[in-house]
């Protein structure tokens, strides 16, 4: 694919990875819608630095929880570009949820903005995909492929992530290239002390943390990578192997 004028919709865009990713789309030529939830201010900085760089940029808002909004986002994205190139499937959320303590409200909500949001923004946007001969970038987590403790209802809706792209890829074959990204340790959380960011440190082969720019290469790889489909792709610094 080649991105220059492409249109792209990054859910998820306003932050943290989102925002390196859009970032890097915007840097390479695309047009980038951004979809945020409650980080309207963050969205809108993000605009700017996108149309600074000459490309178009906009902002749509959207709770994918929902899929009345997951589907007026994917329709936003297709009716200001005209067309739709690039799904960029990034917004989730995340949490410690000990076993014993995980209540129905925080499975339901991990499950319906990490999985049935990204699903229903693919189902909406396919149409418009296979007309240009698209792409859908999933973001999942290398943790679907190494769990770790306590974060069972997360690593569940990545694993269902990973499921989603490859019977994605089949779906929409030959038309729309559907692949994820599995990030290890990137941006680590803000509360984190130094000694628990180095012990993350020392558990990656390459011996330190990711930077979200690493995130973004991979996605703007499967963009452009005519023939990859159905693809997982860890992106953790052979963390996986340790």
């Amino acid at each position: 694919m080649n991105l220059h004028g492409a249109g792209v919709l990054v859910t998820g865009g306003a932050q943290r990875l989102g925002r390196a990713i859009a970032l890097g789309l915007g840097r390479a030529g695309a047009n980038v819608m951004i979809h945020y939830h409650r980080s309207a201010e963050q969205a809108q900085a993000v605009v700017a630095e996108l149309r600074a760089l000459g490309i178009e940029a906009a902002a749509v808002q959207g709770d994918l929880a929902r899929v009345a909004d997951a589907e007026r986002v994917a329709d936003a994205a297709i009716a200001q570009w005209g067309q739709l190139n690039l799904l960029v499937n990034n917004a989730g959320i995340w949490g410690r949820t000990p076993l014993g303590t995980v209540s129905a409200e925080q499975w339901d909500e991990l499950l319906a903005t990490n999985v049935r949001g990204a699903f229903f923004i693919a189902q909406r946007a396919a149409s418009a995909l296979r007309e240009t001969q698209g792409a859908i970038v999933n973001i999942a987590d290398v943790g679907a492929l190494r769990p770790w403790r306590n974060y069972t209802p997360y690593l569940v809706s990545k694993g269902a992530v990973v499921t989603l792209t490859e019977t994605l890829a089949k779906d929409l074959a030959p038309n729309v290239r559907v692949n994820a990204v599995a990030p290890g340790p990137v941006l680590l959380p803000d509360h984190w002390t130094a000694e628990q960011a180095e012990k993350t440190a020392q558990s990656v082969l390459l011996g330190r943390v990711g930077r979200p720019e690493d995130i973004a290469d991979a996605v703007l790889f499967l963009a452009r990578a005519d023939y990859i489909t159905g693809v997982i792709l860890p992106v953790d610094g052979g963390q996986r192997l340790v």
